[in-house]
């Protein structure tokens, strides 16, 4: 066995994992929207992609320390001149970390192109959202039915009937909605959809009036207004009105960023709106 050869090729595999998992993570919904609806890919949940990524690159580390280390002496002659004279800021060194420093900043700025693929990530993510759906509240997966049944208004004792009458087996009222979902092979958002009843089904898609909902800054305005049944020139009208520049591409953390406002007020403005309605 030839122990260089062993690293180099660590080093090729695990980048070659890595950049798979890098893939899958870039594309996998948000970690609220991946729990509450259980999201699985090739058997593995959102968590254990991430466990995976943090190991792989953690080997991939220890296999780039190594091959460094076997090749110490070609890494220190890409550092001579010409004149074979050790220089460690010449021309290959330099255009290399200019071209990390690029990365670095323009990732920092958001400026393009480095925004526009964090954006498609965001948007891919968002697309996630609406095909799986999102929690009422972050992390709600996570609540015990009798915390969860109090922080939506419902009552318990009829959540618990709503639950059996469906087939749904629970040991008590503190388990979490993860636990009941996983032991009835069910996922946390179909626990949900079981327990809110139908007579709520119309109240919950209303929301707008109560708070905003998760994700909400990331949606355009747009959105906002194609997903709550709102008057999109309605609310530009509003909201110019009230000396606010927005547009109809615009995401609410744009508008609320442009405008020195925040989300919850610029929030606020299109709930009144809907009101007026």
């Amino acid at each position: 066995m030839n122990l260089r050869r062993v690293v180099s090729l660590s080093l090729l595999i695990s980048l070659f994992f890595l950049i798979f998992t890098s893939i899958i993570l870039y594309l996998v919904p948000q970690g609220r929207v991946a729990y509450w609806a259980d999201w699985h890919f090739w058997g593995l949940s959102k968590t254990e992609w991430a466990n995976l990524h943090i190991n792989l690159g953690v080997f991939f580390i220890l296999a780039g320390f190594f091959h460094t280390f076997y090749n110490w002496q070609v890494i220190l002659n890409y550092l001579k001149d010409k004149k074979k004279n050790f220089k460690i800021f010449n021309l290959n060194f330099n255009v290399a970390f200019f071209l990390t420093l690029i990365f670095i900043l323009g990732t920092y700025f958001y400026v393009p192109p480095f925004s526009s693929i964090i954006n498609l990530s965001e948007i891919i993510k968002e697309q996630g959202a609406l095909k799986y759906g999102e929690p009422p509240y972050g992390h709600a997966e996570l609540s015990s039915l009798k915390i969860f049944s109090k922080r939506m208004g419902l009552d318990l004792q009829e959540s618990i009937n709503l639950l059996k009458s469906k087939g749904v087996s629970l040991k008590n009222e503190n388990q979490t909605l993860a636990e009941i979902s996983r032991e009835n092979n069910l996922t946390p958002q179909q626990v949900y959809t079981f327990i809110k009843g139908e007579k709520r089904e119309g109240e919950e898609k209303d929301f707008l009036s109560k708070r905003p909902p998760l994700g909400f800054g990331r949606k355009t305005l747009e959105q906002i207004c194609e997903q709550n049944n709102l008057d999109l020139k309605i609310i530009l009208q509003n909201l110019s009105e009230l000396k606010i520049k927005s547009s109809p591409a615009q995401t609410i953390k744009e508008i609320a960023a442009e405008n020195e406002l925040d989300v919850s007020s610029v929030f606020e403005i299109i709930a009144k709106s809907k009101k007026k309605n």
